[in-house]
């Protein structure tokens, strides 16, 4: 009988037991001793949200069709397991063999999300791994993050041995390879296989570079510390989509999800080239996987995992060349069996609204605009590709069709933003309501319901807006503040909900985003302050962030407010995305002049992307 790493006891006593017992429906289950390799795969984050995510499944899939590793799952406890594990000591397990973490010769952590960093310190020093690098020894797992966050490692580099820039699909193998190779061979030693490991196309070893500064607080170099060291490290990119591992029987968790549903990846990347979107530039080139494939992945998915629900995962799904033909199987194949089909991230123009009819022919659920900016100059700022007509005759297609619904999301603080750009976002808002209302009122199911949700800009590394300032908390709610005094001076007022999100969470989240080495001062006297699970509202505690910046001498005013020069070395520029330096800057100008550059398949902006040799770039010249 397989053994807990928690008493009766302790599962009695906290919130929702099942987050730490593992067993679900599809877990690969090993002989844990006849592994060569244990990895241990950590979402720094509750259950719910690790088990939602695509990557780790993707991941866990990969590794664990090797038979020398066995890849096991760690989430963050939550706050009341927390408590008791330091109170009596318990080592963090992974969910698989209710192991102890510590055991393991890796500890790989996805890096999502900003607001996830001190809970990084906290895997780490429940699991009883020593937080800082410097400090661990042969015994120890060795750390490896990777993500989006990744692509700027150094506000966390001194709590990995190692960072892993890419697509996991392609130089994974090889790291494995040489930790076997050395540990098969007696001749493992820590410091040597992460020089050599820094070798491997891809991989970062943080402790073997150094970084100096300019008086003023800026980078003057960051160099490595021996010859053999690679100055620059490469993105690895997955050309071929359908090459890639991709979970037939993916795990089924025990307690719901936040997307409790089977997920099919279509693409990965984006055409639009969205000036503010991370996503949009670091996964370029835009790849596409075969309708073929996804139609045999999405029949083996539904019938391992009994879902009630497939959602098609892309940044922009309208933009898959084969949906339409997609699409039309999957309703065939979901129709009467009780499966729903999502489709997030569908422009909305005629085709999108026919299929989200189809498949919400019962009862149609809301629909999702992001206009993103509410007046056309700064659409075109941020290079939205979306004029007010796009955005009009979509919501007046959808009332037509029978929706009521609707929400829009946008934000507040992007580059060059007005007052007058400010109260556009509910006059905008107000014109989409009165759509619904020029339809005659025999054929209106009752009063419309615009949401309005506006988010506050985050700059964000290898993205033209990576030299942009931010404003202070209290600038970006008074700017919220004029955004709700003209949705209350509308005409349709009544049909008009407006949200925002929180300003001190947003600063910190920006000075994070794009800080230094230096930061990790303050992120570890913010986990010794108590910070955990700072991306939940609840737990953020903005107070206890400053008097841990002000310790440890970390300045918003140079991390989050000030603009940055074109020719300042900034933390990430040892990497190369494939995505050019010049291109970034050349987007950057052009939006200050309000220049609108080409989606991808209209025309090639020369971004580097097509140095990859794949993709859209290359569509067409086979």
């Amino acid at each position: 009988m397989r053994k807990l790493a928690l008493s009766d006891e302790i599962l009695m006593r906290i919130d929702k037991p099942a987050r730490y017992i593992g067993n679900e429906w599809n877990m690969v289950k090993k002989d844990p001793s006849k592994a060569a390799i244990r990895f241990a795969m950590c979402f720094p984050d509750v259950y719910e949200i690790g088990m939602s995510h695509l990557g780790i499944q993707i991941l866990y899939e990969m590794f664990n069709r090797r038979d020398d590793v066995y890849c096991e799952r760690v989430y963050s406890p939550w706050p009341d397991l927390h408590a008791l594990m330091k109170e009596k000591h318990i080592p963090l397990f992974a969910l698989e063999s209710q192991d102890a973490v510590k055991e393991f010769d890796f500890l790989g952590i996805t890096l999502q999300y900003e607001m996830c960093y001190t809970n990084i310190l906290q895997v780490l020093d429940l699991s009883q791994i020593p937080i800082w690098q410097k400090d661990r020894g042969s015994s120890d797992p060795l750390v490896i993050g990777g993500g989006p966050c990744a692509y700027n490692p150094e506000p966390i580099a001194d709590f990995f041995d190692l960072f892993y820039i890419g697509e996991g699909e392609v130089s994974y193998p090889a790291l494995f390879t040489l930790y076997r190779t050395m540990k098969d061979s007696r001749t493992y030693d820590r410091a040597a296989f992460l020089r050599e490991a820094s070798k491997i196309p891809g991989i970062y070893v943080p402790s073997l570079y150094d970084v100096a500064y300019h008086n003023d607080g800026t980078i003057r170099s960051m160099r490595p510390k021996y010859e053999d060291v690679p100055a620059v490290i490469r993105r690895q990119v997955l050309i071929s989509m359908d090459k890639g591992p991709y979970p037939a029987r993916p795990l089924v968790p025990f307690v719901q999800a936040t997307q409790d549903r089977v997920v099919l990846e279509i693409q990965r990347g984006c055409i639009r080239g969205c000036r503010f979107c991370q996503a949009g530039m670091i996964y370029r080139p835009t790849r596409e996987k075969s309708p073929e494939l996804l139609k045999k992945t999405a029949a083996q998915m539904l019938r391992s995992t009994g879902q009630d629900e497939i959602s098609l995962s892309s940044l922009s799904s309208s933009d898959y060349s084969s949906l339409k033909e997609l699409l039309t199987f999957l309703i065939e194949e979901c129709r009467g069996k009780g499966v729903n089909i999502s489709l997030p991230s569908l422009r909305i123009d005629a085709f999108s609204l026919d299929v989200m009819g189809k498949v919400q022919d019962v009862r149609k659920s809301s629909l999702t605009f992001a206009p993103e900016a509410g007046s056309q100059r700064l659409r075109d700022v941020i290079n939205k590709g979306l004029t007010e007509e796009d955005i009009l005759g979509g919501a007046g297609m959808a009332f037509a069709g029978g929706w009521n619904k609707v929400k829009l999301y946008f934000m507040l603080g992007l580059p060059t933003e007005t007052e007058e750009d400010m109260r556009a976002i509910p006059i905008l808002a107000n014109e989409i309501a009165a759509k619904y209302y020029d339809i005659p009122k025999d054929r209106r199911q009752g009063r419309c319901q615009i949401t309005i949700s506006t988010s506050f800009f985050v700059p964000k590394p290898f993205t033209p807006f990576q030299w942009a300032p931010m404003y202070a908390p209290q600038e970006y709610l008074r700017r919220a503040a004029i955004v709700n005094e003209t949705t209350q001076q509308q005409l349709n007022r009544k049909s008009l909900r407006y949200h925002w999100h929180e300003a001190d969470i947003t600063v910190l989240e920006g000075l994070l985003a794009r800080g230094d080495r230096r930061v990790s001062k303050a992120i570890f006297r913010a986990y010794e302050k108590g910070q955990i699970f700072d991306a939940w509202s609840d737990f953020f505690d903005m107070d206890r962030w400053a008097e841990a910046l002000k310790e440890t001498g970390i300045s918003l005013d140079f991390y989050a407010y000030r603009q940055r020069s074109a020719d300042e070395i900034l933390p990430w520029d040892f990497i190369d995305t494939g995505v050019s330096r010049t291109f970034l800057r050349r987007e950057w100008e052009r939006a200050r002049a309000g220049e609108v550059t080409p989606n991808c398949r209209k025309q090639c902006s020369g971004c580097g992307a097509a140095s990859f040799g794949g993709g859209v770039c290359h569509e067409g010249k086979d």
